[in-house]
């Protein structure tokens, strides 16, 4: 509990040519031998994940990928795995070997990150090996470059403080919860120790929420569902705003005060992810959603399923109980969305606690540029047990959405 979740890090992705010195680079700015370094091109096929902390920017995570210039059918693969990344990163290194030089290669890679609003800096690398600095590599004027040796050292700290000058100022999600209960004021947290739950733990999204609470100065009470009833008995004072799991949702809602603000962790996570407001757009399109219509279930993680799990029981069940009849459904996991998207009437998503907010939003725009409604879990469930409204009391802009 006391490490940075990746999908809570900023994710720094670096790009690059094959033996342009990305896993040396990636050595140099953490200071330790993280990556393999060999001689031989190709030696990282997959992307690789390294988390590290960059002050004053914070825990990031640096992202090495394979040789943008990889050949054959297997190489055209890998960089495609490669370009694939910059859904997800924030920042973007393109590590130049001036030996190598640019072209094509590296305009594209450029090109698709700022169209994509994404900062790049150029790494002109290996310097050690030359006696005068190399001449700018050949890319737009608006790109920084600096020059590094990843042998000597030179040019590190000058890449870390670019780095912090250049970094998005808003990559960081909003609060989860903290905004919305004032300092000194409680949090009740509605917690169900389930088949689900992990032994000895709380879910992440449940312990990001208590810390973020905490960190704004809140009061924070953790109760299971059916405690919830004499835990509100029990306070002199009501909760500024009670927070559940989706799962227990109607029994919650029925035993809380229609006075006493209420939510869900799922939404909340719809806000600090990605765009709330858009998956309640989502929620409405299940109303136009008919017998034998395609629904993706998509979860951006793999994990071990249980009896009457959410993502392939429970939700299922709701939605054909919904419609009113079978539903053509697919399910998803992993790093990415499926493709053909257009296939499908709506999607479903995961509440994405496991990876971060571009790559959310970025998973959000691919199925608007499909032309397809996307929901996620609590959202849904919210929705289809008709507490939606009340869950988004302390979300005026979205609450509008729903009133539209």
């Amino acid at each position: 509990m006391n490490e940075t979740p990746r999908g809570s890090r900023m994710h720094i992705a670096l790009f690059g040519r094959r033996n342009a010195g990305k896993s040396s680079l990636i050595n140099a700015l953490t200071n330790q031998d993280l990556a393999i370094v060999s001689p031989v091109a190709g030696t990282t096929t997959d992307p690789v994940y390294k988390s590290m902390e960059i002050l004053p920017i914070g825990p990031v995570v640096l992202i090495d990928t394979a040789g943008l210039d990889d050949e054959g059918e297997l190489g055209q693969k890998r960089v495609a795995k490669s370009m694939a990344v910059l859904a997800k990163a924030d920042l973007v290194l393109l590590v130049i070997d001036p030996r190598q030089g640019t072209g094509a290669t590296e305009l594209k890679l450029v090109e698709t990150a700022q169209r994509q609003q994404l900062p790049v800096i150029a790494v002109l690398n290996k310097t050690d090996l030359f006696t005068e600095i190399p001449p700018r590599p050949n890319l737009p004027p608006d790109i920084p470059v600096v020059t590094t040796s990843t042998v000597t050292g030179q040019g590190i700290d000058k890449l870390k403080q670019l780095m912090v000058q250049v970094a998005p100022k808003d990559w960081a999600a909003p609060t989860i919860a903290g905004d919305l209960v004032p300092p000194g004021e409680l949090a009740l947290l509605v917690t169900p120790i389930d088949a689900a739950a992990p032994k000895g733990r709380l879910i992440l999204p449940q312990v990001q929420t208590i810390r973020d609470l905490l960190d704004h100065d809140c009061l924070t009470m953790a109760v299971k569902e059916n405690d919830l009833k004499r835990a509100l008995q029990m306070l002199a004072k009501p909760p500024a705003l009670v927070i559940t799991d989706s799962q227990v949702f109607s029994q919650v809602d029925a035993d809380t005060p229609r006075d006493i603000p209420l939510t869900s962790f799922s939404i909340l996570f719809a806000r600090y992810k990605g765009d709330l407001a858009t998956l309640v757009a989502g929620a409405l399109a299940v109303e136009k959603l008919q017998p034998g219509d395609r629904v993706l279930i998509s979860e951006a993680c793999t994990h071990h399923r249980v009896t009457d799990d959410i993502g392939t029981v429970k939700i299922p069940r709701w939605l054909r109980q919904k419609v009113g009849g079978d539903l053509q459904l697919e399910w998803s996991s992993g790093i990415a969305l499926p493709p053909d998207l257009e296939r499908f009437k709506l999607i479903v998503h995961c509440g994405a606690c496991m990876i971060n907010r571009r790559e959310m939003l970025s998973r959000i725009l691919e199925a608007r540029n499909a032309g397809v409604p996307i929901v996620n879990y609590g959202v849904l469930i919210a929705y289809i047990l008709g507490i939606l409204h009340r869950a988004l009391t302390p979300f005026p802009a979205a609450l509008d959405v729903l009133k539209e």
